[in-house]
């Protein structure tokens, strides 16, 4: 507990992401919880810089998920094995997680919005190395290229919403992050329409002049709109991904170890979902078809259940949220992914599953992003690199620890690991859940 009390003072002497639920103004005529210094910012200016964001995240899904759709082709023409080509994906995580601490400290010194308008443009043209690899090799070094852009899209996109929720002083995050999970289910839909009748070459070079285009208007937007965040920040405050006056970076929190550790609880939360993400995605579909005899279209059909049902989540994030609270959201989130896993796990049939799974998708749906955006809060840039890096790792160890699992157990026992994480998630948000409250 003198760790918990620690973070907790350590929280006390930063100004909140945003209002807690039952904080009052003092001059609000509805009692909307803003304090009476510092009134909602406003203009068309902020909502531009907030539409550009979105078209960030969009495009970053929607890349993603056309080279996803891919990846037999790709295989196909480097001719690799099973085994080859699993170590050449590895190229994705490797250089993903390699970059994502390195964003950090790019974004404190040049400013998140900079450095997300350059990794957006690198992310469209690594799209491109992939159709050209003829190995395996060629094609692990180029992955380690798109993997790279990837991760640093990731924390400096992330670091540019923190610095604009922290203006709005709105709850926002999960809408961004709805944006990335429609990009993503759109590029995958787009991917499977067209994948029979262009060449990988011509497909992914057709992204990555969509992603480029993305980068320029939206960037453009982005880069010009960047000092209202600035100048409608509350008094004092300055908005934590972006550079400081005077060149140098401070260290993540700038109160030392209780916000670093803070930083990493939140990371923790956020590697609990993901792993869920990640072992759903690559065992969900074989969960309905191995173990619950579904066929081929229903069994596809479920991991798209979840994904649907976690957009959903994701676009009622705000209002959720702003209704509850973070912790509340957060301890409510898990403990409802871990009923719907259990559910999908266990059932004995696959409609009972499938409906299990979109109980898992709408429980986990804010976790991330609320666990991104409350580490972004207590640790600036520095503080979403660190908890992405966790938090992605989780997603990077789902689907190898379920296949260990499963050839131990079964595939069913494996999945129910995803439903312990999601309860652990809940218990540790609410285990912290004083330090979400406002001083």
């Amino acid at each position: 507990m003198p760790t918990l009390n620690k973070i907790r003072t350590a929280l006390t002497r930063h100004r909140p992401l945003f209002p807690s639920p039952t904080a009052k103004s003092r001059t609000a005529p509805h009692g909307g919880g803003i304090p009476d210094a510092t009134p909602r910012p406003a203009g068309s200016r902020l909502l531009r810089h907030r539409a550009a964001i979105t078209a960030f995240f969009a495009m970053d899904g929607f890349l993603f998920a056309g080279w996803v759709v891919r990846i037999p082709a790709i295989k196909a023409q480097t001719g690799a094995g099973a085994g080859a080509l699993g170590l050449a994906l590895l190229g994705v995580s490797v250089g993903a997680v390699a970059f994502m601490t390195v964003t950090g400290r790019l974004c404190r010194r040049y400013g998140s919005q900079a450095v997300t308008v350059a990794s957006g443009a690198a992310l469209a043209l690594s799209i491109l190395l992939p159709p050209f690899a003829r190995s395996a090799t060629a094609l692990g070094l180029a992955l380690l290229v798109f993997g790279a852009a990837y991760g640093s899209l990731n924390v400096a996109m992330n670091s540019a919403a923190v610095e604009l929720i922290t203006v709005l002083r709105r709850p926002v995050m999960p809408g961004f992050h709805a944006a990335f999970s429609l990009g993503g289910m759109l590029g995958a839909g787009l991917g499977g329409l067209v994948a029979g009748r262009l060449s990988p070459v011509a497909h992914l070079a057709a992204l990555a002049a969509c992603g480029l285009v993305t980068a320029a208007v939206a960037g453009r937007t982005l880069l010009r709109t960047r000092e209202v965040t600035a100048r409608a920040a509350p008094p004092g405050v300055r908005p934590a991904a972006s550079p400081p006056p005077s060149g140098r970076a401070p260290r993540p929190g700038g109160t030392g170890g209780p916000v670093r550790r803070l930083v990493v609880v939140f990371g923790v939360i956020a590697l609990c979902t993901a792993y869920g993400e990640g072992a759903l995605a690559d065992w969900g579909a074989l969960h309905l078809s191995q173990d619950l005899a579904a066929s081929p279209g229903f069994a596809a059909a479920g991991y798209a259940v979840f994904a649907l049902a976690m957009t959903a989540g994701r676009l009622s994030g705000t209002a959720v949220v702003e209704r509850f609270g973070p912790a509340r959201t957060l301890a409510a989130g898990g403990g409802t992914a871990a009923a719907g896993m259990l559910l999908g796990a266990l059932a004995p049939s696959a409609w009972a599953a499938c409906a299990g799974f979109a109980v898992a998708g709408l429980g986990l749906a804010n976790i991330f992003p609320v666990a991104i955006a409350r580490a972004g809060a207590a640790g600036g840039s520095d503080g979403v690199a660190v908890a992405s890096t966790i938090g992605y790792g989780g997603m990077l160890l789902g689907p190898p620890a379920i296949g260990f699992l499963t050839e131990a157990w079964s595939l069913p026992v494996a999945l129910t690991t995803v439903a312990l994480l999601a309860a652990v998630a809940a218990v540790i948000a609410h285990t912290t859940r004083d330090t979400h409250r406002t001083g």
